[in-house]
Parts: C-alpha cells; structure tokens; sequence
C-alpha cells in the first residue's frame, strides 16, 4: 500500500473502530453524561481502545504481517485507551470551564488522538513525534466535528454514532496524511506479493538510533517481504544521520542496480533486489 493509499484506508478503519465503539458503549448503557467524570472516563477509554485498536491492527493487516498486526493493535488499543480516559474528562472540564464551545471539547479530542498518533509511530516506520502531531491536529478536527454532528441532528443516537465515525476517521486520516507529507524516506516494492506497498524508514535514519532487519520472518525481520526466496534475516538496514547503508546477510545475495553488492550507501530511486522482489528506494532531502 502506498503512503498516499494509507491515508484513506487509516481514515476508513479509525471511522470503522468509531462506529464499534459507539455501539458497544450503547451495549453497555454508557453515555456522555457531563456531570459524571468517571462516565466520561470509562467512555473515552473504551472508544480510544476501538478506534486505537482498528487503525493498529489494520497496518499489520495491510502489510500481511499477522504478528505486526497483534503488536500495533495491542499497543495503539492501550495508548488510545489511555488517550480516550484522559481526553474526554479534559474535554468536559474545558467545556465547562469555558462556558462551552467546539474548541473546548476538541482540546480534550486532541489529547485523545495524540496518543494514538503516538502508538502509530511506536508500532511503524515513522518517527513518533509525526505520528503524534498528526494524531493531535486529527482529535481537534474530529472533536470539532463531533461536537457538531452531535448538535446538528436530532436524533441523540444517530448524533453520537456520526460524530465518533467523524472522529476516528480524522484521526485515522491525519495520522498517516502528516507521516507521508513529512517522511524522508522510504521503500517501494516494485514486484512481489506487496507490489505497490511502501516501507517508511524515517525511525531507522538516526545514527544512534535502532537498525531494521529486512527478510522474511516476521519473528525476525522489522520489514517483512514474503518471499520464499527471500531469507529470515536477508539484509540490514543502518542509518547514518542524513543515509543509509544496506548490508547483505543472506547466502543467495543482494544486488543494488542489478549488481551484487555485500554492503553499500543507498542514493535516491536506486533499485534493490533480494530473492524475487524488488524494490525502490526513495529520499527526500
């Protein structure tokens, strides 16, 4: 999936993980009563924990790497609960302080999609301070639109379940809108099961900063290509500040430009190729 693609499919599942969490909390005799905190806090934490876990478990889906999957969504499901707890009593708190008003309870939102944004840049290739001003600039928005879906209709319930669809998709959306308007590098698979995919790097580029195996396994491997003739363990990845150097781990090799290469420095559209799978590098400088 591209990182223009991922952008409508972050805003369909946090839409998605909106509308389930409207329904449980309905299931469950649960309301946005403003009176009553420990309400707002229960209800905040359940709907961060559905929309957190959706657009988690969604990237990992995306990506066919099941055990990404379980670990993006255990860790945006936990932060998007936490965020959820939080952000709504802050957002009541402020809606009171301030003798109401959108922008009040869509501070509380904002708190509530930056930790999201935060779990989003844990569990993927960006660096986390993206995916949090992005989760951040999502929960105002989305808060904003609550808050006016839920005065412009009518019907409470409908109210409700339009504006939580409205907020997990801003959230969602805004997440992988400033990762891809702000990411400095990445990897585009040209062949293979994952055509048209791309791996973000940006949390590997620090020199002091971790490395990201490539392969196979995704026991082993931060970037998994599902390939047969790929290895578990088939390159590393290394940053150096301002590049990267790719190093060969594998007996069946790693060729750069079609030329077999045992460690090298990446350059901007240089093809990679291991087992039957290519790919394109790509940098912004």
């Amino acid at each position: 999936m591209s990182r223009l693609m991922r952008v409508y499919y972050y805003g369909v599942l946090g839409a998605i993980g909106g509308v389930i969490g409207w329904q449980v909390s309905n299931h469950l005799g649960l309301s946005f009563t403003p009176s009553l905190y420990l309400s707002e806090v229960l209800v905040g934490g359940l709907i961060g924990l559905c929309i957190g876990v959706s657009i988690g478990f969604g990237e990992g889906v995306l990506s066919r790497n099941p055990l990404q999957a379980l670990r993006a969504g255990l860790i945006s499901g936990l932060l998007g609960s936490a965020g959820g707890a939080l952000g709504l009593p802050i957002a009541e708190g402020l809606f009171q302080l301030l003798g109401g008003g959108f922008l009040s309870r869509a501070i509380g939102w904002g708190v509530f999609g930056l930790l999201i944004g935060v779990a989003s840049g844990i569990s993927g290739g960006s660096q986390v301070w993206k995916g949090a001003l992005g989760g951040l600039l999502g929960g105002v928005l989305g808060g904003i639109l609550l808050e006016g879906a839920r005065r412009g209709l009518e019907n409470q319930l409908a109210g409700k379940a339009a504006g939580l669809l409205l907020l997990g998709a801003s959230v969602g959306a805004f997440i992988a809108l400033i990762t891809f308007l702000l990411s400095r590098a990445w990897l585009e698979v040209k062949s293979g099961k994952l055509k048209g995919s791309e791996f973000i790097l940006d949390k590997f580029i620090k020199k002091e900063g971790p490395s990201a195996f490539i392969g196979s396994s995704a026991l082993k491997s931060d970037i998994v290509i599902p390939d047969p003739d790929i290895a578990p363990q088939h390159a590393l990845l290394k940053g150096a500040d301002s590049y990267f150097t790719l190093k060969d781990l594998s007996l069946s090799g790693t060729f750069i430009n079609n030329r077999r290469v045992e460690q090298a420095t990446l350059k901007d559209n240089q093809t990679i190729k291991m087992g039957n799978t290519e790919m394109m590098y790509h940098e912004k400088r």
